[in-house]
């Protein structure tokens, strides 16, 4: 394992040890006169609209709220501060979910979060002017990625592996975090060899052109799939097991709305969502929104959603075999659509 790889995990390990110890013991959130937590405290991203809240504005959440806190700036983030406590449930790639429960952190995915499809994906790119074309050509460059550990590393390095480099020469390519709203520039003027890139920095991007497309995650892997969930804390679940159920249920059918609801109407009930919360200017980027990007109906968890990264940890020597199996790490018991 690189060094670099090592010392994230380790520090996260430490920071989710810590910030346990700094909520205490006083057992998982619960709601007034020891009845079930009803408002959900998470991280919001501005000018989007995720499925808990499209969920709430449509009336899918029942009594359960949801209340803001800050904004997320990442799967990795948002696993500490929901083991931490810090918020009630969290969203994130399923690999970096993975790494997660294998250093004990004690999280459980309930829905499905985002994913890639035809129309909702992450792509690789590079400046028209660039002699990259092919997987060998990756080596020696740098590739820019949102974060480390995650989605956009793992099909980086299958696309090469897939592509017929070797370890070693895997190792060559350098990936470089870059903040997603600065990532196109940082390709343009240089700074970076190749750009991950997905939603409205892709679409962004390609309106203004030079670009060349490499490949697409659903390519790398050549199917459509959910890439991360939603999860809890366990604790969180055996103390508020009404409010997870409604809360599942609810992105569930808002999953499906999105599904089955002309594009137009799904965009201008998101603008309304946005204009509410964040402001008329922030709804400009949502006219991008092509699709949920879920694979599965309403959003149900299938074991090969984590045993494709389990492989791939396993692989890289990040987790041993058989250590982790995937119906440890989900359950659909609170999803009306796994029946």
């Amino acid at each position: 394992m690189h060094k670099s790889r090592r010392q994230s995990i380790t520090l996260l390990a430490v920071a989710l040890v810590a910030g346990a110890l700094l909520a205490g013991c006083a057992g998982g959130k619960a709601g007034a006169n020891g009845g079930e937590d009803k408002v959900l405290q998470y991280n919001s991203s501005p000018g989007a609209v995720s499925f808990p809240e499209l969920a709430e504005d449509l009336g899918f959440l029942g009594d359960v709220k949801l209340e803001s806190i800050g904004s997320t700036t990442g799967g990795p983030e948002s696993i500490q501060l929901t083991a931490t406590r810090q918020t009630d449930f969290g969203s994130a790639f399923n690999g970096a979910i993975i790494k997660s429960v294998a250093q004990n952190v004690k999280i459980k995915s309930v829905v499905g979060s985002y994913g890639s499809d035809k129309d909702t994906y992450i792509g690789a790119y590079v400046l028209e002017e660039s002699p990259i074309r092919t997987a060998k050509d990756f080596i020696g460059k740098k590739v820019g990625v949102n974060t480390l550990g995650a989605h956009l590393e793992f099909m980086t390095k299958d696309y090469l592996r897939f592509g017929g480099l070797t370890d070693k020469e895997i190792s060559q390519v350098t990936l470089v975090t870059v903040p997603s709203g600065n990532a196109e520039q940082i390709l343009r003027s240089g700074q970076i060899d190749v750009v991950l890139l997905s939603g409205v920095a892709r679409d962004r991007a390609l309106e203004k052109g030079g670009l060349v497309e490499l490949f697409k995650d659903i390519d790398v892997y050549q199917t459509e799939f959910t890439a991360g969930d939603y999860f809890f804390t366990e604790e969180y679940i055996k103390n508020n097991p009404n409010t997870v159920r409604q809360f599942v249920e609810g992105v569930a059918k808002a999953i499906e709305w999105e599904r089955t609801t002309p594009r137009e109407e799904v965009i201008k009930r998101m603008e309304s969502i946005v204009e509410k919360r964040d402001g008329k200017d922030a709804t400009l980027n949502l006219k991008y929104w092509r699709s949920p990007g879920i694979a599965t109906e309403g959003g149900v968890i299938t074991p090969d959603e984590y045993q494709r990264w389990i492989d791939w940890l396993v692989n890289e020597g990040e987790l041993k075999e058989g250590q982790l199996k995937p119906e440890e790490l989900y359950t659909n018991e609170f999803n009306p659509y796994a029946k």
